[in-house]
């Protein structure tokens, strides 16, 4: 793979290099369903990360997630799993670099995209554009686990609005996906999956000029693109550490479902967050079921109207109707009013920040992308759910735009990638 040079080599647009991609051999796992995982953030400890590891012992979680008492072991004990793996053949490179075609298809969604390793490029140069903030110890975390086993072990979740032609890196993805696939699997949550790859050169360079006018939003995986700067930074030039791991799939063609991610705050209890609350928000108690709450929750929700249902309970509590003045007084006013009147935006300033004084840290907030799980703990442990509306996608990118960043975890896109059906060595590329 060719490594450009860091510096007086300003690009427009995405370069997405092909890759020897490290795949699980189907003949040495018990399937390859069963070595698959949600990306890392999204595993509901501790009950999904047990499932995951007795799925099969070579499950990709025990990468992605090592446990060990400590975070040096567990990034120690990820990089001597991997090795392992290879020496077995567990894992095997494949024989030549290659742009892969990745399909899901399920619960009415057909998704399909590249995956292959993006050079990576600031935040000012435009190119790739991140819309949420990041937190510096999952950062310092991914950064220890990637170092230690020198690999990119999932792919992000990026995408760009194609032209909507039948031609370029669109055409290249048609025709690919009617000949057979490299693997094909059907995972727990009902998702088919088939990988393609892409080696002929002509194939290859028609995505390169495709690409090379795109940008790319950060769909999912911030911080592990925030760990990919941080990680080249410390490389010298020209290195594999120039690219990191990604799926980019054209919006225009496969447009991505938003979701919203929840918060768990472990030490507020919900009768305590319901007292604080008092008249800044209008709160009523919901008769029914989770759907239902949900369904309230989407009624009470729009623009310049902000709401969240609260559980932890039993019951479902929905807020809505802020106090006016007090927006006015809490949330900053320096930033666009799409981004002062989004819901997390109000959820950090005004309810965390000022009225339920809870620190932004992961001893009092979780963050969990299923609903269900979310309340189920908040009921389990005696803490608050506060569960989220989405926000749409045309809001996200006019902020990624204006380089306006949403309050960390506002965002949900999906279908994510799955973690495992391939991996990228940097001592291979």
């Amino acid at each position: 793979m060719s490594t450009p040079g860091r510096t007086g080599d300003r690009r427009q647009g995405l370069e997405l290099a092909p890759f020897r991609g490290l795949r699980y051999v189907p003949e040495r796992v018990g399937s390859l369903a069963a070595v698959t995982s949600p990306p890392y953030d999204v595993v509901v400890r501790p009950d999904g990360l047990r499932h995951l590891e007795t799925a099969d012992p070579h499950n990709i979680v025990r990468l992605i997630l090592p446990q060990a008492a400590t975070a040096a072991d567990r990034h120690r004990q990820a990089a001597q799993t991997l090795r392992r793996w290879q020496d077995e053949r567990i894992l095997a490179a494949d024989p030549e670099p290659a742009l892969y075609v990745y399909e899901q298809r399920g619960d009415g969604i057909l998704q399909r995209g590249l995956i292959g390793a993006l050079r990576l490029s600031p935040r000012e140069e435009g190119v790739v554009l991140p819309h949420e903030d990041v937190m510096p110890h999952i950062i310092e975390d991914r950064a220890a686990l990637m170092r230690g086993t020198g690999a990119n072990l999932e792919p992000l979740l990026f995408s760009y609005r194609g032209d909507d032609s039948d031609g370029g890196a669109a055409g290249v993805i048609d025709r690919v996906t009617r000949s057979a696939p490299l693997l094909s699997t059907t995972t727990d949550d009902g998702y088919a999956h088939r990988l393609w790859s892409v080696t002929d050169p002509a194939e290859l360079s028609t995505i390169g000029a495709d690409l090379s006018r795109q940008r790319a939003l950060i769909a999912d995986g911030h911080h592990r693109w925030a760990t990919y700067l941080r990680l080249r930074a410390e490389q010298p030039a020209d290195s594999p550490w120039d690219f990191g791991l990604v799926l980019l799939v054209d919006t225009a063609r496969y447009p991505l479902r938003v979701r919203a991610i929840h918060r768990l705050l472990h030490r507020l209890p919900i009768a305590d967050a319901l007292a604080a609350v008092g008249s800044a928000f209008r709160v009523r108690t919901l008769e029914g079921s989770l759907p239902e709450a949900l369904d309230a929750l989407a009624e009470a929700t729009g623009k310049d109207r902000n709401a969240f249902v609260l559980a932890g309970d039993g019951r479902f509590h929905l807020l809505d109707s802020p106090d006016p003045a007090l927006l006015a007084r809490t949330v900053p006013t320096d930033r666009p009013e799409a981004w002062r009147t989004l819901d997390a935006t109000v959820l950090h300033s005004v309810l965390l920040e000022h009225i339920w004084r809870v620190p932004d840290d992961p001893e009092h907030i979780g963050y969990i992308h299923e609903t269900a799980a979310a309340v189920k703990q908040a009921e389990r442990h005696g803490g608050t759910a506060v569960l989220m509306h989405p926000v749409c996608e045309d809001v996200v990118r006019e902020l990624a735009e204006q380089g306006v960043t949403m309050p960390r975890k506002s965002t949900s896109f999906g279908p994510k990638p799955a973690t495992g059906l391939v991996l990228r060595s940097l001592a291979l590329n």
